[in-house]
């Protein structure tokens, strides 16, 4: 199902043993666009401390309850490598950060995770790479060292959703908006579009851009260049937060466009 960022920063995450804290902000793989990770708040439990939790252990989101069950105990969530969230996350971090869960790297694949479409089954090793056996804690320790060492020069690219929230978005011809938020898919984490806010421009609509469309990011700059025209973003399907998108929406959204769907070509 596609869900606004917002409602995924809405989100309490429950370990298996208890809660663990609050959704306040996604890190996402600014080449693949997908979310990597949920940053949490874990509030008066360790003292205001934010952890990351991998949406490979995410579990289905009870959007009633607001909550996001995940395959955790506190105890792992309370000794896991500690985040300076102030900081780019390093991959040495990240290898430091799979090696204790045991995770997969998800890097180096052709998929949206490792050879996957899916962060569970990058896990369970259905359809692709598996997780990681089982190895002594020293000798895990050890390896996770020496991974963190040959990965430590790489660039994640990985984004704060809420830094990028205000990001000018550019067409061909002109300034069209900035960016409102993102709608992410919550089975494979995948952002799906940007939603644009064009009251500068246009008053009174938002708009869905893909990720695909993208011509170039200028972080420093805080701008997003794509390869529309203004008048083809005008005449795009308006966009209307209040509605849950659905497959004909979507379709009519990538025709208005005159482009592929990202259901037709893989992606």
């Amino acid at each position: 199902m596609l869900r606004q960022t917002k409602d995924l920063e809405n989100l309490a995450i429950v370990a298996t043993d208890g809660a663990i804290g609050d959704v306040t902000d996604l890190y996402f793989d600014d080449e693949a666009w997908v979310v990597r990770y949920l940053v949490v708040d874990t509030g008066s439990w360790l003292s205001s401390r934010k952890v990351l939790i991998s949406p490979m252990a995410a579990g289905k989101p009870d959007w009633a309850a607001k909550q996001l069950p995940v395959s955790l105990t506190r105890e792992q969530v309370k000794n896991s490598p500690p985040i300076d969230t102030e900081k780019p996350v390093s991959r040495q971090y990240e290898s430091s950060y799979s090696g204790y869960y045991r995770y997969p790297y998800y890097w180096g694949g052709t998929g949206l995770w490792g050879s996957d479409m899916y962060p569970g089954l990058i896990v369970t090793g259905y359809g692709g790479v598996g997780a990681l056996p089982f190895v002594e804690p020293q000798v895990a320790q050890s390896n996770a060292r020496a991974e963190a060492a040959r990965h430590q020069n790489d660039d994640p690219h990985l984004r704060s959703s809420e830094a990028v929230k205000s990001y000018h978005i550019h067409a061909s011809d002109g300034d069209i908006g900035h960016v409102q938020g993102f709608i992410v898919d919550d089975e494979t984490w995948a952002i799906r579009y940007i939603i644009v806010n064009t009251n500068n421009w246009w008053l009174g609509h938002q708009v869905l851009i893909a990720p695909q469309w993208i011509q170039n990011v200028s972080w420093p700059d805080a701008k997003v260049s794509v390869n529309l025209n203004r008048q083809a973003v005008k005449d795009a399907p308006p966009y209307d937060p209040a509605v849950q998108l659905d497959c004909k929406q979507e379709s009519g959204i990538y025709e208005s466009y005159g482009r592929l769907g990202y259901w037709e070509d893989g992606k």
